[in-house]
């Protein structure tokens, strides 16, 4: 995809996005509400055409080309549409007799695959909403695609059939499917995802492998101190200090500051690591305690919070 725009009237849904997805490749767009994620992804899979720039997917064009593209491509969007009556057997039955060409597994595979095999005769209705994601899940793969477009696959599920359906994911790209994910778990991208890109209103603002991305979160030292403003404004030394150049973020709540330096730049492991020290050494002149003091990377959630608040 190169320079993708996209317009609804006069509200630019999509400002020019570019970006490549390799063969093999679990790829995640990730991005607020509005950011231009579902048009982006209606895009690639042929249900619109592209407002301007060059989309290619499996080297057709996804909309003139639909119907080559089509056999070589799973889709789970956010809206099944399946018929309530049917059972999940009926259901699976039925798309496999419309797919051009049903691979491995069976139906009853497929269902194994998803976790719904004790659900085979329970109709569509009646199930929950993370079980008809899982239905969902199963009729976009039963044809074995080349290219599985998975849009926030994991929606309504509990915990454990979240982490279920990552594995089930992780089991399609290893069997050769190549993935291009939406989620708004960014633990979810954080896990599955070789690299990703962050959306906010119809730009990409950060892209790269998942450690090249989080990387530039930096490094984080917090804690928080038994006192308040006024109280830590009167040490010595005017409040807090610097650490590795960088002053800290600052919060007060019920007579706590809550303290937090967020450390950038090359190796900042190492920097949060030396940085301790001259804390340290500050917080035993001004007789203080550092309460629950950690020490943690920075993640992909300091990241997606750092680009929604730089489009404010």
């Amino acid at each position: 995809m190169n320079g993708l725009r996209q317009r609804y009237g006069d509200f630019e849904a999509v400002r020019g996005i570019s970006f490549t997805v390799g063969e093999g490749e679990l790829f995640a767009l990730l991005g607020t509400n509005g950011a231009g994620k579902t048009t982006t992804m209606e895009v690639l899979e042929g249900l619109r055409a592209a407002g301007d720039g060059e989309v290619r997917v499996l080297g057709l064009d996804p909309h003139r080309q639909r119907r080559r593209l089509r056999p070589k491509v799973g889709i789970m969007s956010q809206e099944g549409g399946f018929l309530g009556d049917l059972t999940v057997a009926e259901t699976v039955a039925v798309w496999r007799g419309m797919a051009a060409d049903v691979g491995r597994p069976s139906a009853d595979g497929l269902l194994e695959l998803v976790g719904l095999t004790g659900k085979a005769r329970t109709r569509v209705r009646q199930l929950s909403g993370g079980q008809k994601r899982r239905l969902d899940l199963a009729l976009a793969v039963l044809s074995r695609p080349e290219l599985l477009f998975l849009d926030e696959p994991t929606t309504g599920m509990d915990p454990e059939a979240r982490r279920d359906t990552w594995n089930t994911i992780q089991r399609l790209r290893g069997e050769g499917s190549t993935v291009v994910l939406t989620t708004h778990y960014l633990e979810e991208a954080e896990r599955l995802a070789d690299r990703l890109a962050i959306m906010h209103e119809g730009t990409i603002h950060v892209a790269g492998t998942v450690d090249d991305v989080v990387s530039g979160a930096g490094d984080q030292i917090a804690f928080r101190l038994a006192l308040g403003p006024q109280e830590l404004r009167e040490r010595p030394g005017e409040g807090l200090p610097f650490l590795a150049g960088q002053a800290p973020t600052v919060t007060y709540a019920g007579g706590t500051t809550g303290v937090t330096y967020t450390l950038t730049g090359p190796e900042p492991a190492e920097r949060a690591h030396a940085a301790l020290r001259p804390l340290m050494a500050w917080a035993h002149a001004q007789d203080l305690t550092l309460q629950r003091l950690e020490v943690r990377r920075g993640t992909l959630e300091d990241v997606f919070l750092g680009v929604v608040g730089e489009g404010r």
